[in-house]
């Protein structure tokens, strides 16, 4: 446990962390060989959004909810907005999405075939005049564009697509909006994607002005790519829009955040706060990208957002003198010990402390498990249709 003079030092800077809650993780998944069902799984958006207002309640942490546009198709989003504040939280990021139409087969913002372009660039119009009502900031778009062959495609005509597509839906979002491009190495393309990396996103959204800015999904890089590297590199160049955390172990798994490696979740969320990315003044919006398969939902997104207030904490903890002083001198071994101090810092009974100061659960996933409302939802969801992403 950190001594009560380490944690007290930052535990203001802990206050106001908010991290964004997708709503396709409250709804049932899988993989493209099964999507399993589960009891007490929303039948509806509003019941999704119940369920990430439960995970605020008890962590604190979660005062947003990001939306899939159509997955989360209302008629009334003003009134959606209205429920949203019912139950304590906020609409956040539209997420758009181009790639469950048979129209995309062969790409959607880059298809050579005008139509399809234009189709989806209305989809993403559809989403802007969808985050006027919401009051939404962000609009982010992943594409599941690529080819699979070589010779299949014309790259760099794809590339000039693309840049055109982005740039009309840029010119439509508001002044107080964000466009944010995701980036994925593969899949569902194999042999290349469209946006297959930051400096793909990169070089896009600075085409387009100061409003568009790069998504780093942590699960959407190849084995043993430096994250924290590319994360000092936008935050750098000032174009680190946002994270959609999640774990992988071979892929882009989309488990929970910090499941597979805490130490890259720490050296991560340190990279961010050296930066300037973390903060009331930090633009760069925290947001889970997670499909929880085979666990329960709503524990499983507690857990997300606690692995990621606990590393924020343990980053926060690193001796900044002592590291620069060490970084300086060349002590190779003393800068390393400084850094893996803070990282073996147990923090837990500090933060479970500090919660219960502001009326929060010290331990959230034991008081969700015995508040009920897991036994409540399973059975009131009775019929109907379960939500899901397929």
């Amino acid at each position: 446990m950190t001594s009560q003079t380490g944690f007290a030092a930052i535990a203001a800077r802990l206050e106001g962390q908010a991290i964004e809650l997708p709503s396709w993780a409250f709804g049932n998944s899988g993989t493209r060989f099964k999507v399993f069902g589960s009891a007490g799984t929303p039948r509806s958006v509003e019941e999704k959004i119940a369920d990430a207002a439960t995970v605020h309640r008890f962590t604190g942490l979660a005062p947003k909810v990001a939306l899939h546009i159509p997955w989360d198709e209302v008629d009334d989003y003003a009134a959606l907005r209205a429920y949203a504040g019912e139950q304590g939280v906020e609409l956040g990021t539209i997420n758009s999405n181009t790639f469950q139409d048979d129209d995309y087969k062969f790409g959607a913002l880059t298809h050579v075939d005008p139509k399809v372009r234009q189709k989806a660039i209305d989809h993403h119009f559809e989403c802007i005049d969808i985050m006027h009502a919401t009051g939404s900031r962000d609009l982010k778009i992943w594409l599941a564009e690529g080819s699979n062959y070589p010779g299949q495609a014309d790259l760099r005509g794809r590339q000039d697509r693309l840049a055109e597509s982005l740039s009309a839906i840029y010119d439509r979002i508001g002044e107080e909006q964000r466009l944010v491009l995701e980036y994925k190495f593969f899949e569902p393309a194999f042999y290349h994607t469209d946006v297959p990396d930051w400096g793909t996103s990169y070089a896009q959204v600075s085409a387009l002005g100061e409003r568009a800015v790069v998504c780093l999904d942590t699960g959407h890089h190849a084995p043993g790519t430096n994250i924290e590297f590319i994360v000092m590199q936008l935050l750098r160049l000032g174009k680190l829009g946002s994270f959609d955390f999640n774990s992988r172990f071979y892929a882009d798994d989309d488990l929970i955040v910090g499941a597979a490696d805490p130490f890259q979740l720490f050296r991560i969320v340190f990279e961010v706060i050296r930066g300037g990315g973390y903060g009331p003044d930090s633009d760069v919006a925290f947001m889970l990208d997670q499909c929880h398969n085979v666990e329960d939902k709503i524990p499983g997104q507690i857990r997300s957002v606690l692995n990621v207030q606990e590393m924020t904490a343990r980053a926060l903890l690193v001796d900044r003198e002592a590291l620069d002083a060490a970084q300086s001198s060349g002590d190779v071994l003393g800068a390393n010990a400084v850094f893996m101090d803070a990282f073996y810092t147990d923090v837990r009974g500090d933060l479970a402390a500090w919660r219960e100061e502001r009326g929060l659960p010290g331990d959230p996933m034991k008081a969700y498990a015995e508040s009920g409302y897991q036994a409540q939802i399973e059975a009131a969801r009775v019929g109907g249709t379960q939500l899901s992403w397929n």
